[in-house]
């Protein structure tokens, strides 16, 4: 391919750029100035990543958009970057949510205003780095390197318990990821002393090795998707973070772990990865079941629909480990759509917060009646994230329950409870916020969307909607890149008995 311009580096570099210009220049006095520049920061960082649609091959195989320059020689590091079919989507995902996140923050963040854009810009850029670093210590890099500026985020322009909600956050994910660094020494001496990725995916390795490593990465990937039991950070961080916080962390962050199975534990460790195959199974199915009835009883909006997250993202390793087309590219379905819906129910959960300054379901009531445009957006968003056809979120699930039919009746039976269960908790806390009487007179004296908001909405609803009907675009990109790591997957590892 004849690459003029390095598009990935750009993708990296150009938002933690603005980042760093935002956190020099910024200052409360010209807030908005800041605002600007951070906008503009945002769009700019956008443009890289629409080239990377436009001229992906859908048939090539292995990684396109390839960079590599030596970085660290003495040890081998390599600056590599490069996408495939796995990775493609969640890169331009990334830098439009961040463009969503300063719109959003636009009027509602009126103190240190610098700090906050710049964290978001800086975060961009890093949690793109995840999904295009082919060398295994630039990956663990810029992974560990997203905790600080979300750290920031929630530790600063969080509510009352943001301190807690903050550190916690940072020791679970801090623990899981120091095991994962010990994996990639392990297999750096194992494979003579290289970094390469995809060097890892060919190299021979012990059934008891596989176990360990996959045990390893389990332990980091876990935490971040996060799967069940692990998961307990999550609805902490959530009700304490800002507005853009939770939108970012809900529609990339949690990404960042189930993304981690694919590059590196299914193709590092394929025999280990089937052997612990029904024990992922399992406890993706009691996130998908059990953590949908915690969501049905939460009184705090941000606290269900960060419960609901948990349980749509277990559908995602649900869908990894049934190892069929379907099931992969239903999960990498589901975690694109996810970005699109959790984020716009954030955003609406943001919007009532900033009017009302509370989260409480038991506060509201009637808000059609004052907010009819908002409450068309909310049901549209709350039926999304509860599967409805012709939204993006019955694409993943749909394509993740027929695959786990195929695999196992039970298995596929369960996981289609999860949409019954989406529906209960969904449609009841809409039914209770939006429908209804007027619940009180705050709620009498409430506003419509604003200019602002209404194109923030507008844009997701359309994207919501545009992928629930032609889901055609997402899926083409894939299937080249899943078949390869499906029949990688299929091919023992183990050295041969002599």
């Amino acid at each position: 391919m004849n690459q003029t311009l390095p598009y990935l580096s750009l993708s990296i570099w150009l938002p933690i750029l603005f980042g760093v210009l935002v956190l020099a220049v910024g200052r409360d006095k010209n807030a908005g100035f800041t605002r600007v520049l951070s906008l503009v920061g945002a769009i700019v960082s956008f443009l890289p990543t629409v080239p990377l649609i436009t001229q992906f091959s859908n048939t090539a195989h292995g990684p396109q958009f390839v960079e590599k320059a030596a970085w660290i020689e003495r040890f081998n590091i390599q600056y590599y970057l490069g996408i495939d079919g796995l990775s493609l989507w969640f890169v331009p995902l990334t830098a439009f949510i961040t463009i969503i996140v300063v719109i959003s923050a636009w009027e509602v963040i009126q103190e240190r205003v610098a700090q906050y854009m710049g964290s978001f810009l800086l975060l961009s850029g890093l949690m793109v780095g995840v999904f295009c670093a082919l060398d295994g210590l630039l990956f663990y890099f810029f992974f560990e390197a997203t905790l600080i500026p979300m750290f920031i985020i929630i530790g600063v322009f969080g509510g009352p318990n943001r301190v807690y909600a903050a550190f916690k956050f940072f020791l679970y994910t801090f623990f899981g990821s120091l095991l994962t660094l010990i994996a990639i020494i392990y297999l750096y001496n194992k494979a003579n002393g290289s970094f390469d990725i995809l060097a890892w995916h060919q190299l021979p390795l012990s059934m008891k090795e596989q176990v360990l490593i996959f045990l390893a990465f389990l332990m980091a990937f876990a935490v971040k998707v996060p799967m069940w039991p692990v998961h307990t950070w999550l609805p902490d961080a959530h009700v304490e973070a800002p507005t853009g916080g939770s939108v970012v962390l809900a529609a990339i962050m949690l990404k960042l772990g189930a993304y981690g199975f694919l590059r590196f534990s299914l193709p590092i460790t394929p025999d280990a990865s089937h052997y612990m195959a029904p024990f992922i199974i399992t406890i993706s199915l009691i996130a998908v079941i059990y953590i949908g009835l915690v969501a049905l009883v939460q009184a705090d909006m941000k606290k269900l629909v960060a419960y609901s997250s948990i349980a749509h993202m277990g559908f995602v390793t649900l869908g990894f480990f049934i190892f069929n087309d379907m099931g992969v590219q239903g999960g990498i379905v589901q975690m694109i759509s996810h970005g699109f819906v959790s984020g716009a129910m954030f955003l609406c959960i943001g919007v009532l917060y900033d009017r009302m300054h509370s989260r409480q379901i038991a506060d509201y009531g009637g808000v059609v009646n004052v907010m009819p445009k908002f409450a068309m957006f909310s049901v549209l968003f709350a039926m999304a994230n509860c599967g409805l056809p012709a939204t993006s979120g019955f694409v993943g699930e749909f394509m993740v329950i027929l695959a786990s039919v195929k695999y196992h009746f039970w298995i596929g039976f369960l996981a289609a409870t999860a949409l019954i269960l989406g529906a209960a908790y969904s449609l009841w806390m809409v039914k209770r916020v939006i429908f209804g009487g007027i619940g009180n007179k705050h709620v009498a004296e409430l506003t419509d969307l604003n200019g602002r908001e209404f194109l923030m909405f507008i844009v997701l609803a359309v994207l919501t909607i545009y992928m629930g009907l032609y889901p055609a675009p997402f899926t083409d990109t894939m299937q080249t890149s899943v078949a390869d790591l499906l029949s990688h997957v299929a091919q023992s590892k183990l050295p041969l008995a002599h």
